[in-house]
């Protein structure tokens, strides 16, 4: 499948509410794929369809090769553990921009497969992070607004500066 072109900050679509999936279908599949192979060249460990501008619930996230490809379709976080974490957080939507985020450590969550089978699951560290920057995006809210006004405001300044 093609690797699709990803909207780039600051693209209003990036602040958009994505809609929930209802159609469990080859269309669906096919998104999967193309998210799968633009996230792999993009680089990175997570997108969501809304980074290719297309604005419905679903994620793929692979933190390496070797722990495989997950895709969560419709998902939403039940539970928060109070222990947070730190980590370096960025986007496909900005790429070469990070800055660390505190976020709860471990989280429950619900979510359908490709298919439209409902599950619930636990996540913990790095998966949990990806698992809730993914969500965050969904939800209209880019990893930028997690960061202090003052962090926020250089690294616009750094990324207007590079006209990435």
């Amino acid at each position: 499948m093609p690797v699709r072109p990803i909207i780039r900050f600051p693209d209003p679509l990036l602040k958009a509410i994505c809609a929930p999936v209802t159609a469990f279908d080859d269309g669906l599949r096919g998104l999967a794929i193309d998210l799968l192979d633009t996230m792999r060249a993009a680089p990175g460990v997570g997108i969501t369809a809304a980074h290719i501008g297309v604005l419905q619930r679903v994620t793929v996230v692979e933190l390496s090769r070797e722990d495989g490809v997950r895709t969560y379709v419709n998902p939403e976080i039940l539970w928060f553990s109070e222990e947070t974490m730190r980590h370096m957080e960025g986007s496909v939507s900005m790429p070469g921009f990070t800055d660390e985020i505190v976020r709860p450590k471990a989280i429950r969550f619900r979510y359908q497969d490709i298919e439209g089978r409902a599950h619930e699951a636990e996540a913990h560290g790095f998966l949990a992070i990806c698992i809730q920057h993914e969500v965050d995006q969904l939800d209209g809210l880019f990893w930028l607004q997690r960061l202090s006004k003052l962090k926020r405001d250089r690294l616009v300044k750094k990324w207007e500066k590079a006209k990435v």
